[in-house]
């Protein structure tokens, strides 16, 4: 088994961070960002370290519960 809530939790907020990155890239790709320049690559810039933050606790927490 190994998932607990808490890996499902990560997974799930791991998911939104990437989302975030994603549509950030488009945002500034664009050229013409909703929020401005330097609040899109600040959202891009936080999300990408969370993201990847977020889906190794996901993964350590899986595996100390095998």
């Amino acid at each position: 088994m190994g998932m607990t809530v808490k890996s499902g939790i990560y997974l799930a907020l791991c998911c939104v961070s990437a989302i975030a990155a994603v549509g950030s890239v488009f945002e500034l790709g664009y050229g013409n960002p909703t929020y401005g320049t330097p609040v899109t690559a600040a959202i891009l810039a936080l999300s990408v370290p969370v993201t990847i933050v977020l889906f190794w606790a996901a993964v350590q927490d899986t595996k100390a519960n095998q």
